[in-house]
């Protein structure tokens, strides 16, 4: 009988953990290193199944929901408000396949959609400080990834070896993580079982790329992302958008504005 019940418990636990799970994670960030007081948050979702996961913003969902439905209605009249409500600083998408170790890092510029493969090892530290948080009996990791020193506090009670971004490979997932300054944290709010991970509809092709090259047409973009703009695909050859001087100007001016206030990527190198 003891065996009977030991078996029906491992299936059942194998049942739950083949379900999809979603784990929710407030982010905590200074995007603005000259001016420390301005913190911003968001809320992002790292959800798990079988032996894949993706990470992705909260807004970044409800955005492309709206776009959808006036997709299907036709009707593209919007609340500017609540679309500028919905923007992200955080507005990527990462899969990861369990199987293979591999990380693939999907984002927008303009109307480019790029992907690449992160091809940086994350080496863990393992240290021995402990700690409560919520409810999860954690542990504390150390690594150094992208220009930062990064704390993680993981729980071998949730066993999936993941985390939010681009953290996984710790024996447990990471309810906390930040770096060493304090610009960036990661912290797990919630976790839920879901019928199935969020789909993102992909407009266009995506361009696979290394991340150098990714990484050389983000540092092009904010350089000057005018010159960007004008020169945009329009998905029928090359076109220049056509506006009037003031309207360039006045979305130049914007957009250094925007650029300038955030000079603090997650990402340092």
């Amino acid at each position: 009988m003891k065996k009977i019940a030991l078996l029906i418990l491992v299936i059942c636990s194998q049942i739950v953990f083949s379900q999809a799970n979603r784990f929710v994670y407030q982010v905590t960030m200074k995007p603005d290193s000259t001016d420390r007081n301005n913190t911003k948050s968001e809320i992002v979702h790292l959800d798990i199944s079988g032996a894949n996961s993706i990470f992705y913003g909260e807004n970044r969902i409800k955005r492309d929901s709206i776009i959808g439905r006036m997709r299907q209605t036709g009707s593209f009249n919007f609340d500017r408000t609540q679309m500028q409500n919905l923007r992200s600083n955080l507005d990527f998408i990462i899969e990861k396949d369990y199987k293979t170790g591999k990380k693939l890092y999907q984002a927008r510029i303009l109307r480019d959609q790029y992907a690449y493969e992160e091809d940086r090892p994350m080496d863990w530290k393992i240290l021995p400080e402990t700690a409560t948080i919520g409810e999860y009996k954690t542990q504390k990791a150390e690594t150094k990834f992208a220009g930062r020193t990064w704390f993680a506090w993981f729980s071998t009670e949730i066993p999936f070896q993941d985390g939010p971004y681009k953290f996984s490979g710790l024996p447990g997932l990471i309810v906390k993580v930040e770096d060493s300054k304090g610009d960036y944290s990661f912290d797990l709010k919630e976790a839920k079982k879901i019928t199935e991970i969020a789909s993102f509809e992909q407009r266009g092709s995506t361009i696979p790329v290394k991340r150098a090259a990714f990484e050389k047409q983000q540092e092009q973009f904010r350089k000057d992302p005018m010159a960007a703009i004008s020169s945009a695909s329009g998905g029928r050859g090359n076109m220049r958008i056509q506006m009037d001087p003031n309207q360039r100007k006045q979305m130049e001016e914007r957009q250094k504005e925007e650029l300038k206030k955030n000079n603090n990527p997650i990402e340092l190198k």
